[in-house]
């Protein structure tokens, strides 16, 4: 009889990534993630413990709203002009800091006019984030990530002719599955039981809405040719195999929204992401101190001496811990006497390359399509369309034009310019929209590697730089530690910075405990 590891392999050589997945949790052996615990910290008398935290991103603020509230004096140091980090909201009037390119953006002086130029949804299992949402008052909706009646795009298939999702992906399905079909039936007879085959065949039909013998003969999956229902149903006509597979894009749109981070239930903030950020500063925003450069980092013992240059002019600041989310491709160039191997992993993690350009339009006119939320997708430099979620079938609304994950077409893309952003953006997403251009009122433009303060989006580690280099830079070097989602194996979220920083602040905590047995022990 086939084992289970087997049968796995094999559907997921037939079927997928995905159905391998999925039949891997019915089988019981994929368990699900559980929350981290927020730490339990034993209070200190009130300003015995000083802490500097270098930078008022998502990591800073809930490092300084989990210690001030137990005693610690918390000092936060922020280079830029606004607290949040990379959880950056754009409205009208608001300042795009990019080095040697400043914006202002020109949307609308209305609230629903925004653009979530960071992190924008929230998945259902990231506990962490959610709880804070909660406790600080932050009130969500809904995130339609994926949808169906959204396109999908590709100069090399279908004439470079946008075509639905929903169309694509039942299509691809109902063909895999009529070859796992196939497959199961030539090569499970003998090794599995009758019933496990039959089990498994009805699997597949369903997977792919085959017909009883087996074939991909259509699906009312893929949208039907007219919604007149008082007519029978049509179904529309199917695109062939050899086509389907032409695009580069069919591992992202067959999987995209079955992914961990990216299934439904997502989130976002009513209002827009930076709400979490106006949550922790309405708790600690008198702590963080902006226009604050850091110049220099140095490790005492048992504590860690900062400089740093603001309004005020230099200063320097002695704390007993030091929480430290500056970049580490900047952290880098900034003096300090970190021990060699643990300051020469600040210089081997690539910076991440992530663009986005947002769009203010005169009219909705994705819901004209039957679009409502979600995503497009196209091979061409841009990667994404999102369409919000908010304020449908009002006049106006803010697209994301493009969502470009970093590499050459970041690199393409920033060369461009502001102006030249937002042209190429236009011009790629006729291909997908074609009167796109006449709905577009004016646009912004966010390349995060040449944003001031950053240089850079999430860190991107691979394989070999996680074995060889996170150990040590997650570890403290005396009493500094570094934190936010670039010590994370969530690079990119903010569940990773918020678990960097209870990570932190959890060893803090061991060893002011452990340094109060010890002077109740001496005394």
């Amino acid at each position: 009889m086939m084992s289970r590891r087997k049968l796995l392999h094999l559907v997921g050589a037939t079927a997928g990534s995905t159905a391998a997945y999925q039949a891997a949790v019915g089988l019981g052996l994929m368990g699900e993630a559980k929350a981290i615990a927020r730490p339990d910290l034993v209070p200190v008398s009130k300003g015995s413990k000083r802490v500097v935290i270098l930078g008022a991103g998502i990591s800073g603020l809930t490092a300084a709203y989990e210690l001030s509230r137990k005693g610690y004096d918390c000092t936060i140091l922020e280079a830029s002009h606004r607290a949040g980090g990379r959880n950056l909201t754009l409205r009208h009037g608001d300042l795009v800091d990019e080095i040697g390119n400043p914006q202002t953006c020109q949307f609308d002086p209305d609230p629903d006019l925004y653009f979530n130029a960071g992190p924008a949804r929230i998945p259902g299992h990231h506990l962490t984030l959610l709880d804070y949402c909660k406790e600080l008052g932050v009130e969500l909706a809904p995130f339609i990530n994926e949808n169906r009646n959204a396109w999908v795009q590709d100069d090399a298939v279908f004439g470079g002719k946008p075509v639905r999702n929903r169309e694509y992906v039942t299509d691809a399905r109902g063909f895999i599955a009529e070859l796992a079909t196939k497959c199961v039936s030539g090569r499970l007879d003998a090794s599995v039981t009758k019933d496990d085959g039959e089990q498994l065949l009805a699997f597949l039909r369903a997977f792919g809405d085959l017909s009883q013998g087996n074939r991909y003969e259509g699906s009312a999956r893929a949208g039907l040719v007219s919604y007149d229902y008082t007519m029978p149903e049509q179904l529309k006509s199917i695109r062939a195999m050899p086509e389907l597979l032409k695009t580069r894009l069919w591992q992202a749109v067959l999987s995209f929204g079955e992914t961990t981070d990216q299934a439904a239930m997502m989130m976002e903030p009513v209002g827009g992401m930076d709400k979490v950020v106006q949550g922790f500063t309405a708790k600690v925003g008198h702590l963080v101190r902006k226009h604050v450069r850091v110049t220099s980092v140095m490790l005492k013992d048992k504590q860690v001496e900062i400089l740093c240059k603001g309004p005020d002019g230099q200063q320097k600041i002695v704390a007993d811990y030091c929480l430290n989310s500056i970049p580490m491709q900047l952290m880098a160039g900034i003096p300090n006497n970190f021990p060699p191997g643990y300051a020469h992993v600040l210089r081997e993690i690539p910076r991440g390359k992530l663009l986005k350009v947002g769009f203010q339009v005169r009219e909705r006119f994705w819901e004209k399509e039957q679009v409502y939320g979600g995503i497009s997708w196209t091979t061409q430099d841009i990667t994404q369309i999102w369409y919000p979620c908010h304020g449908i079938h009002r006049q106006k609304g803010v697209i994301l034009g493009a969502y470009v994950f970093g590499g050459d077409a970041s690199d393409r893309l920033e060369r461009l310019g502001p102006a030249g952003r937002l042209e190429a953006a236009i011009r790629q997403g006729e291909k997908v929209h074609p009167d796109y251009r006449k709905y577009i009122e004016n646009g912004v433009s966010v390349a995060w590697h040449r944003m001031n303060h950053m240089l850079g989006c999430s860190s991107e580690w691979d394989e070999e730089n996680r074995k060889r280099y996170f150990a040590t830079i997650q570890a403290p070097v005396g009493h500094h530690y570094m934190i936010g989602d670039q010590v994370s194996y969530h690079s990119g979220w903010q569940q990773g910075a918020m678990h960097s920083a209870l990570y932190a602040v959890a060893d803090i905590d061991r060893r002011v405990r452990a340094e109060s047995v010890t002077k109740g022990v001496t005394a």
